[in-house]
């Protein structure tokens, strides 16, 4: 009996250490890892951040720089802005992602990716301080949400971290041999990943020019290409490609026809592309119905609306005055690449337009003014601005033969006769030819996220006047917190207004020097 027990008891013992030295594998979920691989975070960092900039392009961007007008549900077109969640929680949400990536490869050793997530870092706080002003930053990671209250930086040390980060980013890639999986935007290429962080670089020294000289920093990126990279043409520069299937089509392609119907050709860029005899109307926009030229006609065919008119004055506008001439019908849409599928089912492509995160054409017109302004001395002002414009039209062309569309390619090319006139012609004092670069990067910039606003804020060009309907008599210069800070942080949120000014969208940021 005795001996009985005691095997008993060694089998028992045998079962419980059994189950104790494989508890945690037994009790491990494999359908929820508690640890996720970079390759696995990185898509996500991606898609959230290009899908945020494509929704902000199309709602805010290109109507505050007065690409598009609205017809309908107009508040945005007149400046009725409230607090603005977005991008605010978006990208917020995002850079934990980003953080983790960073943390991950740091304990792996993976260069390749810490650069890649430094740099997206970068870009996420570049769009967001511009849009914002003073934003968390120094504490923004170091918590989850509601686990702590962050101070707000000034944007002058964001500006300060984020040129870091770039700069950090440059020298980590390559310095490790690990292969990047889930680069849904360069493929794992990592010179492009080099190329877009010292690309941006010089977009963001632009940017502060009026508070910081950037004419050494910016120097120094162009006087070594083979350590500080950049863009070298339409091959290079940071674009989305979208894909033939759901749910990897470019946004626009998938909504609804009502809602595309509300943003119409603004005014403003069909009188100054018509001006020009600039055939890239023909990708910006498309005919009006009424004029029953198909996806490509004559200048007469294309008509615009007036920015920041009221809803009812906007659904009836008559650019001849003609009431029986009014309405939607008489009104371009914007061009045909964007289109949703519900708007013409034969004819909208789901890959035809990107979302632009910064182009080749940009960071020509940012080189022709840096060299016009002196603050680099590498090439010529007028070749790097003949290259903006150029580059802008190959960019067009090259989407347009990607949709399937091309009749209009083979007409948005400008000829020789466009470079002669005196309003594009590279003459004229400096304050000219300053002109006349930023006329052509905002015509570039079409479509390319919030950047030809923020870039508006700072050189002024073109002018952008307030529409009639407008609630406020000037163009705004940021967005309002969104109503969540002020419940969370409060007091984080009063110290930020208190050196920044009055949290109201005519509040100017550091850097927009009036």
């Amino acid at each position: 009996m005795k001996k009985t027990k005691i095997l008993f008891l060694a089998i028992v013992l045998t079962i419980f250490s059994g189950c104790d030295s494989d508890f945690g594998e037994i009790n491990t979920n494999p359908n929820n890892p508690e640890s996720i691989p970079a390759s696995l975070l990185l898509p996500t960092v991606i898609r959230n951040t290009v899908y945020e900039i494509g929704d902000l392009t199309w709602n805010y961007g290109n109507v505050v720089a007065q690409f598009s007008a609205k017809i309908q549900f107009t508040n945005e077109d007149r400046y009725n802005w409230g607090p603005q969640s977005d991008p605010y929680s978006t990208f917020f949400n995002t850079l934990r992602d980003v953080n983790n990536i960073i943390l991950l490869s740091e304990e792996k050793s993976e260069n390749n990716y810490k650069g890649i997530a430094l740099i997206m870092k970068a870009y996420l706080f570049h769009v967001m301080t511009d849009t914002y002003g003073d934003v968390p930053y120094t504490e923004a990671l170091k918590a989850k949400a509601g686990e702590n209250a962050p101070s707000f930086d000034t944007q002058e040390t964001i500006y300060a971290g984020i040129i870091a980060d770039l700069k950090q980013a440059n020298d980590l890639i390559g310095a490790s041999d690990e292969t990047v999986k889930g680069d849904i935007l360069f493929n794992g290429d990592l010179l492009r990943w080099r190329k877009f962080a010292n690309s941006l670089r010089l977009r963001i020294h632009m940017r502060l020019s009026d508070r910081i000289d950037p004419s050494a920093e910016m120097q120094a990126i162009l006087s070594d290409p083979e350590k500080y990279p950049v863009f070298a043409g339409n091959d290079d520069h940071a674009g989305f490609q979208f894909l033939q299937d759901s749910p990897n089509q470019q946004p626009l392609y998938t909504t609804r026809s009502g809602s595309y119907d509300e943003f119409r050709l603004s005014e403003n860029m069909e009188n100054k592309l018509k001006s020009l005899g600039d055939p890239r109307l023909f990708a910006y926009a498309q005919p009006t119905t009424d004029s029953d030229a198909g996806i490509v006609g004559d200048f007469d065919d294309y008509q615009g609306v007036p920015n920041g008119l009221a809803d009812e004055e906007a659904l009836k506008y008559s650019p001849g005055g003609d009431p029986a001439k009014g309405g939607s019908n008489y009104l371009s849409r914007l061009g045909i690449m964007y289109a949703c599928r519900a708007c013409d089912p034969d004819l909208a492509s789901p890959v035809a337009a990107q979302v632009l995160l910064m182009s080749y054409a940009e960071l020509q017109f940012i080189l022709a003014e840096a060299r016009e302004r002196n603050f680099i001395t590498s090439g010529e002002a007028e070749a790097f601005y003949l290259d903006g414009i150029q580059a802008s039209a190959d960019y067009y062309e090259s989407r347009l033969n990607e949709g399937g569309y091309g009749e209009l390619a083979a007409v948005i090319q400008p000829d020789g006769d466009y470079y002669n006139q005196a309003s594009v012609t590279y003459a004229g004092s400096t304050e000219e030819k300053l002109a006349k670069i930023g006329t052509q990067k905002w015509i570039a910039l079409f479509f390319n996220g919030m950047e030809a606003w923020f870039d508006w804020r700072r050189t002024g060009y073109p002018e952008l006047t307030p529409g009639p309907g407008a609630v406020i008599p000037t163009v705004p210069v940021r967005f309002q917190y969104p109503s969540g800070v002020q419940a969370l942080n409060l007091e984080s949120y009063q110290a930020a207004v208190a050196r920044q000014g009055e949290d109201m969208i005519t509040t100017r940021v550091w850097w927009d020097v009036d």
